[in-house]
C-alpha cells in the first residue's frame, strides 16, 4: 500500500547511495520528489548535473514523478531554491530528507581552516539551510510537515579523524532536539537518523560482505515510514539505523549522581575523590565498541 499518495518531498545528496534509495523508495510509495544533488565528488569539489538527471529519468521509467535540483546545500539561496521548485513544479512541499555530505577526513593535528568548514557548511549549515527554507513553507502551508535530517555515530558517539565531521553530525542533532520543541505546535516533526550504510563516504571501507549487510536499501525504509502519516506522534527521536536493525538513541543521566550534604561548595579535591570512586559505573562512551 502506498503511504505517500500525493506527498511532496525534497531529498538532498539524491544522487546515489543512501539519497538515491530514499528519493526511489519515496517514488514508489506514490510521493513526488526533488532529487537534489550537486554532482560533486566525495569531498566535495566538482559539480555536475548527471547524478540527479539519472535519477530522475529511473524514477520517471518506474511510473513515479521526480524533477531535478543541482544546487548546493551549502548555499542559503539555491536552499530556498530548491524550496520554491517544488512548490512551483508540485504545489506544495510536505517533506525534506536533509542527506548532502561530504567528508575531508584527518585528524585533529592536521586538520585544516578549509577541511573545517567545507564540512561544517554542507553538513550543518546545509541542514540549517535547507531546514529552514523547508519549515518556513511548511508553516504557510498550515498542514504540517515531516523533516528528517541525518547524524552519525560518528557525531553521537565520536570517531577518530572525524573532528569536523563529527562536530557536524553533533550540531545536527542538537539542531533537531531544539526544532522539534518548535514545530510541535504546527505539526511538523523533526527527526534524526544516524545511518551506518554502504555509500559513496563509506565505499572504501567495508568489506563486499559487509556492503551487502549494510545496503544503502536497508536503512529506506525507516525513513520513508518516519515521512508517512502513521509517524506524526514520532519527533525529536534519533534513530541509529544498520542493515536491518532500528536502534532508538536515549540520551539520560547515569550513574553519576554526586550529592554534597554542605550548602558550601564542594572541595576539589573531595569532589576529585568522589568522582574517581564512581568510575567503574560509568556506561562505555561509545557502546557500539562495547564487549558486552
Amino acid at each position: 500500500m502506498a503511504l505517500l499518495t500525493g506527498k511532496v518531498a525534497l531529498v538532498t545528496g539524491a544522487g546515489g547511495g543512501l539519497g538515491k534509495t530514499y528519493a526511489l523508495l519515496l517514488a514508489q510509495h506514490e510521493c513526488n520528489v526533488v532529487v537534489n544533488d550537486l554532482g560533486g565528488s566525495r569531498d566535495g569539489s566538482g559539480a555536475g548535473t548527471s547524478m540527479a538527471d539519472a535519477v530522475v529519468q529511473e524514477i520517471s521509467e518506474l511510473g513515479g514523478r521526480a524533477i531535478a535540483n543541482h544546487g548546493s546545500v551549502a548555499n542559503a539561496q539555491d536552499a530556498r531554491e530548491m524550496v520554491a521548485q517544488a512548490v512551483e513544479h508540485f504545489g506544495k512541499l510536505d517533506i525534506l530528507i536533509a542527506n548532502a555530505g561530504i567528508l575531508r577526513d584527518k585528524t585533529f593535528k592536521n586538520m585544516t581552516d578549509d577541511m573545517w568548514s567545507a564540512v561544517i557548511d554542507v553538513h550543518l549549515n546545509g541542514t540549517f539551510y535547507t531546514a529552514k527554507a523547508s519549515y518556513d513553507q511548511m508553516l504557510k502551508q498550515g498542514t504540517g510537515g515531516r523533516i528528517i535530517v541525518t547524524s552519525s555515530t560518528s557525531g553521537l558517539f565520536g570517531k577518530f579523524g572525524q573532528t569536523n565531521y563529527g562536530a557536524a553530525k553533533a550540531g545536527i542533532a542538537g539542531l533537531a532536539r531544539t526544532l522539534y520543541l518548535e514545530g510541535m505546535k504546527y505539526g511538523v516533526t523533526v527527526n534524526v537518523i544516524a545511518p551506518t550504510a554502504t555509500s559513496r563516504m563509506t565505499e572504501d571501507i567495508f568489506t563486499e560482505a559487509i556492503k551487502q549487510q549494510l545496503a544503502p536499501e536497508k536503512v529506506a525504509p525507516m525513513v520513508v515510514w518516519l515521512c508517512s502519516d502513521a509517524a506524526r506522534e514520532i519527533s525529536g527521536r534519533i534513530f541509529l539505523v544498520a542493515g536491518n536493525r532500528v536502534s532508538l538513541l536515549s540520551w539520560q543521566l547515569d550513574n553519576l549522581a554526586i550529592m554534597s550534604e554542605s550548602d558550601k561548595p564542594w572541595e576539589v579535591e573531595q569532589l576529585g575523590q568522589k568522582i574517581l570512586e564512581t568510575q567503574s559505573t560509568w556506561p562505555e562512551i561509545n557502546p557500539l565498541l562495547s564487549n558486552d
